[in-house]
Protein backbone atom coordinates (compact mmCIF):
# COMPACT_ATOMS: atom_id res chain seq x y z
CA UNK A 1 0.00 0.00 0.00
CA UNK A 2 1.41 3.52 -0.88
CA UNK A 3 1.88 6.19 1.63
CA UNK A 4 -1.34 8.06 2.56
CA UNK A 5 1.09 10.83 3.67
CA UNK A 6 2.19 11.31 0.29
CA UNK A 7 -1.35 11.05 -1.25
CA UNK A 8 -1.86 13.80 0.81
CA UNK A 9 0.95 15.90 0.36
CA UNK A 10 1.84 15.41 -3.17
CA UNK A 11 -1.61 14.65 -4.82
CA UNK A 12 -0.43 15.88 -8.68
CA UNK A 13 3.10 13.73 -8.29
CA UNK A 14 0.97 10.47 -7.27
CA UNK A 15 -1.05 10.76 -9.66
CA UNK A 16 1.51 11.28 -12.66
CA UNK A 17 3.23 8.19 -11.67
CA UNK A 18 0.32 5.91 -11.07
CA UNK A 19 -0.84 7.05 -14.30
CA UNK A 20 2.16 5.37 -16.00
CA UNK A 21 1.10 2.01 -14.47
CA UNK A 22 -1.94 2.11 -16.51
CA UNK A 23 -4.02 2.94 -13.72
CA UNK A 24 -8.44 2.77 -14.52
CA UNK A 25 -8.72 6.78 -14.56
CA UNK A 26 -11.79 5.99 -13.03
CA UNK A 27 -10.33 4.44 -10.07
CA UNK A 28 -7.69 7.06 -10.01
CA UNK A 29 -10.20 10.12 -9.83
CA UNK A 30 -12.38 8.27 -7.20
CA UNK A 31 -8.96 8.04 -5.20
CA UNK A 32 -8.46 11.84 -5.61
CA UNK A 33 -12.25 12.56 -4.22
CA UNK A 34 -12.05 10.22 -1.25
CA UNK A 35 -8.30 11.59 -0.68
CA UNK A 36 -9.02 15.40 -0.85
CA UNK A 37 -12.30 14.90 1.06
CA UNK A 38 -10.62 13.06 3.92
CA UNK A 39 -7.62 15.79 3.92
CA UNK A 40 -10.34 18.42 4.58
CA UNK A 41 -12.49 16.29 7.16
CA UNK A 42 -9.24 15.28 8.88
CA UNK A 43 -8.01 19.01 8.91
CA UNK A 44 -11.18 20.12 10.27
CA UNK A 45 -11.34 17.68 13.09
CA UNK A 46 -7.57 18.59 14.12
CA UNK A 47 -8.80 22.38 14.54
CA UNK A 48 -11.66 20.73 17.00
CA UNK A 49 -9.53 18.79 18.58
CA UNK A 50 -7.23 22.10 18.67
CA UNK A 51 -10.08 24.34 20.14
CA UNK A 52 -11.18 21.92 22.43
CA UNK A 53 -7.15 21.24 24.05
CA UNK A 54 -6.71 25.02 24.27
CA UNK A 55 -10.51 26.21 25.65
CA UNK A 56 -10.07 23.80 28.09
CA UNK A 57 -7.16 24.89 29.38
CA UNK A 58 -8.39 28.45 29.24
CA UNK A 59 -11.99 26.73 31.12
CA UNK A 60 -9.79 25.13 34.28
CA UNK A 61 -7.74 28.99 34.68
CA UNK A 62 -10.77 30.41 34.58
CA UNK A 63 -12.32 27.89 37.35
CA UNK A 64 -9.30 28.34 39.61
CA UNK A 65 -9.48 32.19 39.46
CA UNK A 66 -13.43 32.17 40.22
CA UNK A 67 -14.51 33.73 36.78
CA UNK A 68 -17.65 33.04 35.10
CA UNK A 69 -17.50 29.22 33.03
CA UNK A 70 -20.72 28.89 31.58
CA UNK A 71 -20.13 30.62 28.51
CA UNK A 72 -16.99 28.08 27.72
CA UNK A 73 -18.40 24.67 29.05
CA UNK A 74 -21.24 25.36 26.64
CA UNK A 75 -18.41 26.08 23.92
CA UNK A 76 -16.84 22.63 25.06
CA UNK A 77 -19.79 20.48 25.02
CA UNK A 78 -20.81 22.24 21.18
CA UNK A 79 -17.45 21.72 20.35
CA UNK A 80 -17.13 17.89 21.73
CA UNK A 81 -20.38 17.01 19.47
CA UNK A 82 -18.59 18.57 16.56
CA UNK A 83 -15.71 16.90 16.82
CA UNK A 84 -17.37 13.69 17.47
CA UNK A 85 -19.32 13.80 14.22
CA UNK A 86 -16.51 14.41 12.48
CA UNK A 87 -14.76 11.94 13.76
CA UNK A 88 -16.98 9.54 12.90
CA UNK A 89 -16.89 11.16 8.95
CA UNK A 90 -13.64 10.92 8.90
CA UNK A 91 -13.28 7.47 10.09
CA UNK A 92 -15.62 6.28 7.46
CA UNK A 93 -13.37 8.31 5.09
CA UNK A 94 -10.39 6.46 5.74
CA UNK A 95 -12.33 3.20 5.75
CA UNK A 96 -13.06 3.98 2.08
CA UNK A 97 -9.82 5.01 1.05
CA UNK A 98 -8.18 2.36 2.33
CA UNK A 99 -10.24 0.57 0.67
CA UNK A 100 -9.36 1.45 -2.77
CA UNK A 101 -5.85 2.21 -1.52
CA UNK A 102 -5.63 -1.90 -1.67
CA UNK A 103 -6.51 -1.48 -5.08
CA UNK A 104 -3.79 0.63 -6.10
CA UNK A 105 -0.15 -0.49 -7.38
CA UNK A 106 2.96 0.62 -6.00
CA UNK A 107 4.99 4.02 -7.04
CA UNK A 108 7.57 3.09 -9.90
CA UNK A 109 11.42 3.92 -8.40
CA UNK A 110 12.77 6.74 -10.09
CA UNK A 111 15.55 4.01 -11.89
CA UNK A 112 12.16 2.53 -13.32
CA UNK A 113 11.63 3.69 -16.71
CA UNK A 114 8.21 5.41 -17.87
CA UNK A 115 6.21 3.50 -20.20
CA UNK A 116 3.05 1.61 -21.54
CA UNK A 117 3.97 -2.13 -21.61
CA UNK A 118 6.79 -4.78 -22.30
CA UNK A 119 7.87 -3.14 -25.96
CA UNK A 120 9.48 -0.64 -23.19
CA UNK A 121 11.58 -2.73 -21.40
CA UNK A 122 15.30 -1.68 -21.71
CA UNK A 123 17.63 -4.36 -22.14
CA UNK A 124 20.87 -4.61 -19.54
CA UNK A 125 22.66 -6.77 -21.04
CA UNK A 126 22.90 -10.73 -22.51
CA UNK A 127 24.63 -13.04 -20.34
CA UNK A 128 26.46 -16.47 -22.63
CA UNK A 129 25.92 -16.72 -26.31
CA UNK A 130 23.24 -19.05 -27.87
CA UNK A 131 24.47 -21.72 -29.38
CA UNK A 132 24.74 -22.15 -32.73
CA UNK A 133 22.88 -25.70 -33.91
CA UNK A 134 23.31 -27.40 -37.68
CA UNK A 135 20.12 -28.33 -37.52
CA UNK A 136 16.94 -26.71 -37.01
CA UNK A 137 16.42 -26.91 -32.92
CA UNK A 138 12.92 -28.33 -31.71
CA UNK A 139 10.68 -27.05 -28.88
CA UNK A 140 10.05 -28.89 -26.05
CA UNK A 141 7.32 -30.51 -26.30
CA UNK A 142 8.56 -32.41 -29.44
CA UNK A 143 11.78 -33.13 -27.39
CA UNK A 144 9.22 -34.90 -24.55
CA UNK A 145 6.80 -36.25 -26.32
CA UNK A 146 10.28 -38.23 -27.97
CA UNK A 147 12.12 -38.61 -24.64
CA UNK A 148 8.98 -39.48 -22.72
CA UNK A 149 9.63 -37.03 -20.10
CA UNK A 150 6.49 -34.91 -19.87
CA UNK A 151 3.14 -36.02 -20.43
CA UNK A 152 0.96 -33.88 -21.46
CA UNK A 153 -2.69 -35.76 -22.36
CA UNK A 154 -2.11 -37.32 -18.73
CA UNK A 155 -1.98 -33.79 -16.98
CA UNK A 156 -5.34 -32.92 -18.83
CA UNK A 157 -7.09 -36.43 -17.89
CA UNK A 158 -5.94 -35.96 -14.48
CA UNK A 159 -7.16 -32.03 -13.90
CA UNK A 160 -7.86 -29.79 -16.96
CA UNK A 161 -5.44 -28.61 -20.10
CA UNK A 162 -2.89 -26.90 -18.41
CA UNK A 163 -1.19 -29.54 -15.98
CA UNK A 164 1.25 -32.05 -16.87
CA UNK A 165 3.02 -34.95 -15.72
CA UNK A 166 7.06 -35.73 -15.50
CA UNK A 167 8.11 -39.40 -15.78
CA UNK A 168 11.05 -41.03 -15.72
CA UNK A 169 14.55 -38.85 -16.37
CA UNK A 170 11.90 -36.02 -16.60
CA UNK A 171 10.56 -36.17 -13.32
CA UNK A 172 13.98 -37.39 -11.80
CA UNK A 173 15.49 -33.74 -13.58
CA UNK A 174 13.18 -31.58 -12.25
CA UNK A 175 14.01 -32.51 -8.39
CA UNK A 176 17.80 -32.35 -9.38
CA UNK A 177 17.12 -28.54 -10.98
CA UNK A 178 15.13 -28.07 -7.17
CA UNK A 179 17.28 -29.56 -5.13
CA UNK A 180 20.24 -27.59 -7.02
CA UNK A 181 18.49 -24.30 -6.96
CA UNK A 182 18.24 -25.06 -3.02
CA UNK A 183 21.79 -25.61 -2.75
CA UNK A 184 23.14 -22.24 -4.70
CA UNK A 185 20.51 -20.42 -2.88
CA UNK A 186 22.25 -21.65 0.62
CA UNK A 187 25.31 -21.11 0.07
CA UNK A 188 24.54 -17.39 -1.62
CA UNK A 189 23.13 -17.04 2.16
CA UNK A 190 19.83 -17.41 1.81
CA UNK A 191 18.07 -19.75 4.59
CA UNK A 192 16.00 -22.71 3.35
CA UNK A 193 12.38 -22.68 4.53
CA UNK A 194 9.57 -25.14 3.73
CA UNK A 195 6.06 -23.61 3.92
CA UNK A 196 2.07 -24.44 3.82
CA UNK A 197 1.09 -23.96 0.15
CA UNK A 198 -2.12 -22.85 1.66
CA UNK A 199 -2.82 -19.31 3.01
CA UNK A 200 -5.16 -17.22 4.48
CA UNK A 201 -6.56 -13.97 2.74
CA UNK A 202 -4.95 -12.04 5.30
CA UNK A 203 -1.56 -13.15 4.15
CA UNK A 204 -2.40 -12.88 0.45
CA UNK A 205 -3.41 -8.90 1.15
CA UNK A 206 -0.63 -8.69 3.30
CA UNK A 207 1.45 -9.18 0.00
CA UNK A 208 -0.81 -7.74 -2.45
CA UNK A 209 -2.39 -10.63 -4.23
CA UNK A 210 -6.19 -9.52 -3.17
CA UNK A 211 -7.77 -7.86 -3.31
CA UNK A 212 -7.04 -7.46 -6.88
CA UNK A 213 -6.05 -11.07 -8.36
CA UNK A 214 -8.49 -13.18 -6.67
CA UNK A 215 -9.74 -13.92 -10.12
CA UNK A 216 -6.20 -15.38 -10.75
CA UNK A 217 -6.47 -17.67 -6.96
CA UNK A 218 -7.54 -20.85 -6.57
CA UNK A 219 -9.88 -20.79 -3.16
CA UNK A 220 -9.86 -24.12 -1.26
CA UNK A 221 -12.82 -25.25 -0.06
CA UNK A 222 -14.46 -24.06 3.09
CA UNK A 223 -14.74 -27.56 4.59
CA UNK A 224 -10.94 -27.01 6.04
CA UNK A 225 -12.54 -24.06 8.13
CA UNK A 226 -14.05 -25.22 11.17
CA UNK A 227 -11.46 -27.84 11.50
CA UNK A 228 -9.61 -27.03 15.03
CA UNK A 229 -10.98 -24.17 15.99
CA UNK A 230 -12.52 -23.54 19.22
CA UNK A 231 -16.06 -23.54 20.04
CA UNK A 232 -16.42 -23.63 16.46
CA UNK A 233 -15.31 -20.21 15.52
CA UNK A 234 -14.02 -19.26 12.54
CA UNK A 235 -10.24 -18.66 12.56
CA UNK A 236 -9.06 -14.89 11.53
CA UNK A 237 -8.68 -14.90 7.79
CA UNK A 238 -10.55 -17.85 7.38
CA UNK A 239 -11.17 -18.23 3.50
CA UNK A 240 -8.08 -20.36 2.44
CA UNK A 241 -6.30 -20.18 -1.09
CA UNK A 242 -3.39 -21.92 -2.96
CA UNK A 243 -0.40 -20.19 -3.02
CA UNK A 244 0.75 -18.55 -6.60
CA UNK A 245 4.13 -18.29 -5.30
CA UNK A 246 6.03 -18.84 -2.12
CA UNK A 247 6.86 -15.06 -1.84
CA UNK A 248 3.65 -15.33 0.05
CA UNK A 249 4.43 -17.37 2.60
CA UNK A 250 7.66 -16.46 2.50
CA UNK A 251 7.08 -12.65 3.59
CA UNK A 252 4.29 -12.83 6.09
CA UNK A 253 6.14 -15.16 7.87
CA UNK A 254 7.10 -11.62 9.76
CA UNK A 255 3.37 -10.68 8.89
CA UNK A 256 2.51 -7.58 12.03
CA UNK A 257 6.14 -8.20 13.33
CA UNK A 258 8.87 -5.78 14.79
CA UNK A 259 12.21 -6.85 13.57
CA UNK A 260 15.53 -5.89 15.56
CA UNK A 261 17.12 -3.90 13.32
CA UNK A 262 20.13 -6.54 14.78
CA UNK A 263 18.19 -9.81 12.46
CA UNK A 264 18.38 -7.35 8.95
CA UNK A 265 18.72 -8.73 6.53
CA UNK A 266 16.79 -11.89 6.62
CA UNK A 267 17.12 -13.78 3.67
CA UNK A 268 14.81 -16.73 2.87
CA UNK A 269 14.55 -19.50 -0.07
CA UNK A 270 11.82 -22.06 -0.53
CA UNK A 271 10.61 -24.56 -3.22
CA UNK A 272 7.02 -24.87 -3.71
CA UNK A 273 4.48 -25.98 -6.32
CA UNK A 274 2.30 -22.81 -7.41
CA UNK A 275 -1.10 -22.45 -8.60
CA UNK A 276 -2.06 -19.70 -10.79
CA UNK A 277 -5.77 -19.74 -12.67
CA UNK A 278 -3.88 -17.41 -15.22
CA UNK A 279 -7.33 -15.92 -15.70
CA UNK A 280 -5.57 -13.23 -18.02
CA UNK A 281 -3.87 -15.45 -20.15
CA UNK A 282 -6.43 -17.21 -22.20
CA UNK A 283 -5.08 -18.52 -25.83
CA UNK A 284 -0.97 -17.77 -24.76
CA UNK A 285 1.29 -20.66 -24.52
CA UNK A 286 -1.34 -23.23 -24.47
CA UNK A 287 1.30 -25.92 -25.73
CA UNK A 288 3.54 -27.18 -23.42
CA UNK A 289 5.00 -26.03 -20.06
CA UNK A 290 5.29 -22.52 -20.46
CA UNK A 291 2.44 -21.47 -18.62
CA UNK A 292 0.73 -23.99 -16.32
CA UNK A 293 -1.84 -23.84 -13.68
CA UNK A 294 0.26 -25.84 -11.06
CA UNK A 295 4.23 -25.74 -11.66
CA UNK A 296 7.00 -25.80 -9.57
CA UNK A 297 9.32 -22.59 -8.07
CA UNK A 298 12.51 -21.60 -6.12
CA UNK A 299 11.73 -18.26 -4.44
CA UNK A 300 14.18 -15.74 -2.97
CA UNK A 301 12.51 -12.94 -0.28
CA UNK A 302 14.56 -10.74 1.24
CA UNK A 303 13.38 -8.33 4.26
CA UNK A 304 16.35 -5.18 4.23
CA UNK A 305 16.90 -1.96 6.31
CA UNK A 306 15.70 0.75 3.21
CA UNK A 307 18.71 1.82 3.05
CA UNK A 308 20.32 -1.53 1.49
CA UNK A 309 17.17 -2.86 -0.66
CA UNK A 310 19.07 -1.76 -3.57
CA UNK A 311 22.15 -3.91 -2.92
CA UNK A 312 20.10 -6.46 -1.63
CA UNK A 313 18.36 -6.29 -5.50
CA UNK A 314 21.31 -6.33 -7.32
CA UNK A 315 22.29 -9.32 -5.04
CA UNK A 316 19.28 -11.75 -5.87
CA UNK A 317 20.16 -10.59 -9.50
CA UNK A 318 23.36 -12.05 -9.22
CA UNK A 319 22.08 -15.14 -7.48
CA UNK A 320 19.43 -16.16 -9.78
CA UNK A 321 21.85 -15.30 -12.89
CA UNK A 322 24.52 -17.17 -11.43
CA UNK A 323 22.16 -20.57 -11.84
CA UNK A 324 21.34 -20.18 -15.19
CA UNK A 325 25.22 -19.11 -15.79
CA UNK A 326 25.41 -22.57 -13.98
CA UNK A 327 23.90 -24.59 -16.33
CA UNK A 328 25.51 -23.09 -19.24
CA UNK A 329 22.13 -21.37 -20.17
CA UNK A 330 22.64 -18.18 -22.33
CA UNK A 331 19.71 -15.34 -20.97
CA UNK A 332 19.93 -11.87 -20.48
CA UNK A 333 18.36 -9.33 -17.80
CA UNK A 334 15.73 -6.71 -19.27
CA UNK A 335 14.67 -3.41 -16.72
CA UNK A 336 10.92 -3.07 -17.12
CA UNK A 337 9.08 -0.11 -17.75
CA UNK A 338 6.52 1.04 -15.19
CA UNK A 339 3.68 -0.27 -16.89
CA UNK A 340 4.73 -3.67 -17.59
CA UNK A 341 5.86 -4.59 -13.64
CA UNK A 342 4.11 -6.21 -11.10
CA UNK A 343 1.12 -4.78 -8.61
CA UNK A 344 3.32 -4.91 -5.87
CA UNK A 345 6.61 -3.79 -7.54
CA UNK A 346 8.25 -0.36 -7.56
CA UNK A 347 11.49 -1.78 -9.63
CA UNK A 348 11.87 -4.94 -11.17
CA UNK A 349 14.59 -6.83 -13.22
CA UNK A 350 13.43 -9.69 -15.51
CA UNK A 351 15.81 -12.35 -16.19
CA UNK A 352 15.04 -14.12 -20.05
CA UNK A 353 16.44 -17.66 -20.92
CA UNK A 354 17.57 -18.20 -24.37
CA UNK A 355 15.13 -21.21 -25.93
CA UNK A 356 16.20 -21.78 -29.66
CA UNK A 357 13.22 -23.70 -30.59
CA UNK A 358 11.27 -20.88 -30.12
CA UNK A 359 14.16 -18.61 -31.58
CA UNK A 360 13.72 -15.94 -28.60
CA UNK A 361 14.44 -15.40 -25.11
CA UNK A 362 11.25 -16.16 -22.17
CA UNK A 363 10.94 -15.54 -18.78
CA UNK A 364 11.85 -17.21 -15.90
CA UNK A 365 12.56 -15.28 -13.41
CA UNK A 366 11.14 -11.61 -12.10
CA UNK A 367 13.48 -9.86 -9.03
CA UNK A 368 11.33 -7.19 -7.89
CA UNK A 369 11.87 -4.23 -4.96
CA UNK A 370 9.06 -3.39 -3.87
CA UNK A 371 10.33 -0.93 -1.14
CA UNK A 372 7.65 -0.68 1.77
CA UNK A 373 4.57 -1.43 -0.23
CA UNK A 374 3.98 -4.84 1.10
CA UNK A 375 5.17 -4.11 4.46
CA UNK A 376 3.06 -1.45 5.04
CA UNK A 377 -0.12 -4.01 4.39
CA UNK A 378 1.46 -6.66 6.15
CA UNK A 379 2.84 -4.31 8.99
CA UNK A 380 5.98 -6.01 9.06
CA UNK A 381 8.44 -3.19 10.71
CA UNK A 382 12.25 -3.32 12.01
CA UNK A 383 12.53 -1.61 15.75
CA UNK A 384 15.80 1.29 15.37
CA UNK A 385 16.60 2.31 18.95
CA UNK A 386 12.82 3.73 20.13
CA UNK A 387 11.53 3.79 16.47
CA UNK A 388 9.83 1.47 14.84
CA UNK A 389 10.04 1.97 10.69
CA UNK A 390 8.61 0.09 7.32
CA UNK A 391 11.35 -2.66 5.95
CA UNK A 392 11.74 -3.05 2.66
CA UNK A 393 10.52 -6.56 0.96
CA UNK A 394 12.17 -8.25 -2.45
CA UNK A 395 11.61 -11.22 -4.40
CA UNK A 396 11.80 -13.27 -7.07
CA UNK A 397 12.55 -16.46 -8.72
CA UNK A 398 15.65 -18.41 -8.31
CA UNK A 399 13.99 -20.08 -10.92
CA UNK A 400 10.59 -21.28 -12.23
CA UNK A 401 11.56 -25.37 -12.26
CA UNK A 402 9.29 -26.12 -15.20
CA UNK A 403 11.01 -23.15 -17.68
CA UNK A 404 14.64 -24.13 -16.12
CA UNK A 405 13.38 -27.62 -17.89
CA UNK A 406 12.11 -26.78 -21.13
CA UNK A 407 15.69 -24.57 -21.50
CA UNK A 408 17.96 -27.16 -20.70
CA UNK A 409 16.02 -29.37 -23.34
CA UNK A 410 16.00 -27.00 -25.61
CA UNK A 411 19.45 -25.82 -25.55
CA UNK A 412 21.42 -29.41 -24.93
CA UNK A 413 19.76 -31.20 -27.52
CA UNK A 414 20.85 -33.44 -30.07
CA UNK A 415 20.42 -33.70 -34.09
CA UNK A 416 18.94 -36.94 -33.38
CA UNK A 417 16.41 -35.44 -29.92
CA UNK A 418 18.52 -36.77 -27.38
CA UNK A 419 19.20 -34.47 -24.45
CA UNK A 420 22.41 -33.83 -22.63
CA UNK A 421 22.19 -33.19 -18.89
CA UNK A 422 24.14 -30.48 -17.96
CA UNK A 423 26.80 -31.53 -15.83
CA UNK A 424 26.57 -29.38 -12.37
CA UNK A 425 23.11 -31.66 -12.52
CA UNK A 426 24.55 -35.03 -12.67
CA UNK A 427 25.69 -35.69 -9.22
CA UNK A 428 21.65 -35.05 -8.28
CA UNK A 429 21.07 -37.74 -10.59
Amino acid sequence: MIDIKILLNDFSSVSQKLQSRNLDPALLANLKDIAMCYKEKKQELEASQAYQNKTSKIFADYKNQGKPTQELKDALEANKQKASVLKEETDALQEKLNAILLLIPNLPDSATPIGADEKENVEIKKILTPKTFDFTPKEHWELAQKNGWIDFEAGVKLAKSRFSVLRGMGAKLNFALINFMLDYNQQAGFEMVATPVIVNKDMLLGTGQLPKFEDDMFKVSGDLEDIDSPLGQKPKGHELYLISTSEITLTNLYNDTIIPIEDLPILLTAHTPCFRKEAGSAGRDTRGMIRQHQFDKVELVALTHPDESQKMQQKMIETASGILSALGLPHRLMQLCSGDMGFSASNTVDIEVWLPGQNCYREISSISNTCDFQARRAKIRFKDGKKNSLVHTLNGSSLAVGRTLVAIMENYQTKDGDIIIPQVLQKYL
